[in-house]
């Protein structure tokens, strides 16, 4: 494998990565199962919603032309139990909120502006036609497209395609997205560990970003610093007919970094490797067969940005997303001074808050070490720095990437 491959800038990389992604498969799930998942296909409505015309408020259905003179209560209509009969001149129906309108009224006079006495009615106020009525379809008629192919589900949507009454919706098959971790120095957490080994963690991040991204994770597990250990894992992310290998660690220039060799003897066709970002510059992309392969680095956020920037995006494109490779950043301000930047694009692990006038601002953390699992877990953003800024007081403008 060549190392003669130009270092691309973020945007470039990410293009890169996205070319030529195409939807996975579509299969049908129930709603519950739909989730931060990608529709498939347009969602008609299969009905009119309100069906009729309903009420808005509790009190009295009326003809607006009728309310200026003492009217009659002839009955009652309660949601998913309408009066049934036509409400004439000078009467009134009893009705409550999402009760059917009876034919002939026009209007509701709410409870708190009516006097009752028995069956007579007098209102208090003055009523016009269509006052509080919610008309038929006024949410959706039936035939209707309420939701759009390529939309990520939210809980309104799903909520809005039952409304529709689909029990379940087409959507893109979930990218089945595989995580090897490399290194003699890594242990599971909680197993016995050599004077100089560490904790394995950067795969946790890693997969929950891929669950939390619409993909469904799959372990491969930590292996040692083996080509044919290395090798093995791979075969066995095709045996299990992952979409994409993600690999951690193993990819940088040292005599022991064999994730590169590996992948090459499988048979990966590189598309590239180095990418002009900090943290994060050893990112390898490139496919086996169908099969996409995304090698991270090895330190903590150096994997969790290049995850974010990346892996998150490739997931999201796999699964029908019209949008995955937006520009996700926000404005904000910054909190504090920020130094002036290098020769690469630069991620600062920040936190956020607002101001007295909710202006959103961003902090920098002190130290900006790529191994510093707890600097990560306190960031909720990352400042994105460009390429030879310069040095910047607090209060500049900036634009900063959620850590969601």
């Amino acid at each position: 494998m060549s190392d003669k491959k130009p270092m691309l800038a973020v945007e470039e990389a990410l293009a890169a990565i996205l070319a030529n992604v195409s939807p996975l498969e579509t299969e049908d799930a129930p709603l519950a199962a739909c989730y931060g998942r990608t529709l498939a296909r347009d969602i008609a409505a299969r009905r009119t919603q309100p069906p009729s015309a309903l009420s808005a408020m509790d009190g009295y259905a009326l003809r607006a032309a009728d309310a200026a003179r003492p009217l009659r209560v002839i009955g009652e209509s309660a949601a998913g139990k309408g009066f049934g009969a036509v409400c004439g001149p000078g009467e009134a129906v009893r009705i409550f909120t999402g009760a059917p309108v009876p034919p002939g009224a026009d209007a509701v006079l709410i409870q708190e502006e009516a006097e009752r006495d028995g069956e007579s009615l007098v209102a208090r106020g003055q009523v016009k036609a269509g006052d509080n009525i919610r008309d038929a379809g006024v949410d959706f008629t039936q035939g209707a497209i309420v939701l759009g192919a390529g939309r990520r589900l939210g809980p309104a949507d799903v909520a809005l395609a039952a409304s529709a009454d689909h029990a379940t919706l087409a959507l893109a098959r979930k990218p089945r997205v595989a995580v090897l971790s490399t290194g003699d120095e890594l242990v599971s957490p909680g197993a016995p560990r050599g004077p100089d080994q560490i904790v394995a963690s950067n795969a946790f991040a890693v997969l929950g970003l891929i669950a939390a991204s619409g993909g469904e994770p799959l372990d491969l597990g930590v292996v040692g610093d083996r080509l044919d250990q290395i090798e093995a894992a791979i075969q066995r992310a095709r045996a299990e007919k992952a979409d994409v290998l993600v690999t951690i660690g193993g990819a940088s220039v040292g005599d022991r970094d064999l994730v590169r060799g590996a992948l090459a003897r499988e048979g990966m066709e590189l598309s590239f490797w180095k990418v002009r970002m900090k943290p994060g510059k050893p990112l390898i992309h490139g496919h086996i067969g169908p099969m996409r392969v995304l090698g991270l680095p090895g330190n903590p956020t150096s994997a969790a940005v290049c995850g974010h920037l990346f892996l998150k995006p490739l997931i999201r494109a796999l699964s029908g997303d019209r949008f995955a490779g937006a520009d996700r950043s926000e404005p904000a301000l910054a909190g504090a001074a920020l130094p002036p930047g290098g020769s690469r694009r630069e991620f600062l692990r920040a936190t956020l808050t607002a101001d007295e006038e909710g202006r959103m601002i961003a902090t920098a953390h002190e130290n900006q070490d790529s191994s510093l699992s707890s600097v990560l877990a306190y960031s909720q953003a990352l400042i994105v720095r460009a390429e030879n800024a310069p040095p910047a007081p607090a209060g500049t403008p900036v634009r900063v990437i959620r850590l969601d």
